[in-house]
């Protein structure tokens, strides 16, 4: 079993570059199967990554890598079908379903796995493409679909700005007849990315605001694409900066994309100066309190983040409180930082952090994908060693995470 041993107490310092986003590449695999040949940049090295282009040839798609980039040949898809064990690897599996269906006009697909977050109906994907004039069948943990030519473009409201089912019906929407209106749309970084790859590819989406509009071409061609930085990763390492009172220099980043997780850290008494592509964040000795922070889509604060914020306030100045608005399971990780000798208490939805002096080193085990940062965190900012099993789940979004953290000071290893 592969574990990472963290010594803590030791100031963060230097440069940090940022990957590509996790969260953008994975719906933009997808969305190659719609095309010829696509060739994207700033692509990270992950498990869900490699889990997607495991997906993708199985489909019949030739893939090549090098350092960032990934090309992808979809001209001679040959299989529909994916098994169950593919999809179990992670939960952005079922964005496949909307290209196949779009492709191939029929798919087969068992219900998607990742991270135990609580309920993430699909119901909204489902309805999405069922709208769109697809014909689907639930049967024994399986989804039986089919569309009769292309699908048809209509007027969609989304109940709730679900991420995934917005990414679903852009992919399905993109080669349809007609046009496509999609109202209450999710408005992350990640979607616009989405559009723009498949308008390189000769697509015909325009993004405003909550609404998208997505004209129907009868094929997407090859496309070339740089996929943006990783937000996530971003406020990780600048919630790992705040949490040991270091000071970072994150470069190919977005700040506009961190609108509303830098005013947090500012808050809580750091120093934060954006420019075009960089953020550098200094931190004082010891953090200050954050009275309320409330999870909510783009562009409020976002969920992905909680976790690793919230390691940072542990040992903060006074009371933080937390509202997890998206997940009600996510805060799996709070019983890992409270046998490091944090103080929190949950209830429902809500969270508060009473900050303690200082952490206590453990033997710890990721929770989940957020979670496992959340402990990494919390790791570098205690004092003593803290072991932490279950990296799957940060592998699965973080490219190379120890070293990145081990080339600003930290003291951290992995064992295999």
């Amino acid at each position: 079993m592969q574990r990472l041993l963290i010594d803590g107490g030791r100031r963060l310092e230097g440069e940090v570059p940022i990957h590509g986003a996790k969260n953008a590449v994975l719906p933009i695999l997808a969305a190659t199967l719609l095309g010829g040949r696509s060739t994207l940049y700033n692509c990270p090295a992950l498990s869900d990554v490699d889990a997607a282009g495991k997906i993708l040839a199985m489909l019949g798609c030739v893939l090549e890598r090098q350092d960032d980039r990934i090309t992808v040949d979809a001209r001679d898809i040959t299989y529909l079908d994916l098994p169950e064990q593919l999809m179990r690897e992670m939960r952005s599996s079922i964005l496949f379903l909307g290209a196949i269906l779009a492709r191939c006009g029929r798919a087969c697909l068992s219900f998607p796995g990742g991270c135990e977050l609580g309920a993430r109906p699909i119901d909204l994907h489902i309805e999405g493409l069922r709208r769109l004039g697809a014909s689907i069948v639930e049967e024994h943990g399986c989804l039986r679909c089919r569309i009769d030519g292309r699908f048809r473009g209509a007027e969609i409201t989304l109940p709730f700005p679900s991420v995934g089912a917005t990414e679903n019906i852009l992919l399905a929407a993109v080669t349809a007849e007609g046009r496509t209106t999609l109202h209450n749309a999710a408005r992350e970084p990640e979607i616009c990315d989405l559009a723009d790859f498949l308008n390189a590819c000769g697509g015909a989406v325009t993004v405003e605001g909550d609404r998208i509009t997505v004209e129907g071409v009868e094929a997407l061609h090859d496309g070339v694409h740089r996929v943006i930085p990783d937000r996530i990763e971003a406020a990780t390492y600048l919630c790992a900066g705040a949490a040991t009172g270091g000071e970072l220099l994150l470069t190919g980043v977005c700040p506009r994309h961190l609108s509303a997780v830098l005013p947090m850290l500012e808050k809580a008494g750091c120093r934060i100066e954006a420019g075009e592509n960089s953020i550098r964040l200094r931190a004082p000795a010891r953090l200050a309190a954050v009275d309320s922070v409330k999870t909510m889509p783009y562009p409020g604060f976002p969920t992905d983040a909680q976790a690793p914020l919230m390691a940072a306030l542990c040992t903060a100045r006074g009371t933080s409180m937390f509202v997890e608005n998206i997940f009600e399971a996510r805060y799996k990780h709070v019983g890992e930082l409270l046998r490091m000798g944090a103080r929190i208490e949950v209830e429902g939805r809500v969270a508060l952090v009473r900050g303690v002096e200082a952490l206590s080193g453990a033997n710890l085990c990721c929770t989940d994908l957020r979670g496992g940062a959340a402990m990494v965190i919390a790791a570098l900012a205690a004092e003593g060693r803290s072991t932490l099993t279950g990296l799957r789940h940060i592998d699965r979004g973080y490219q190379d995470l120890e070293q990145g953290l081990c080339r600003v000071g930290a003291k951290i290893s992995r064992e295999r």
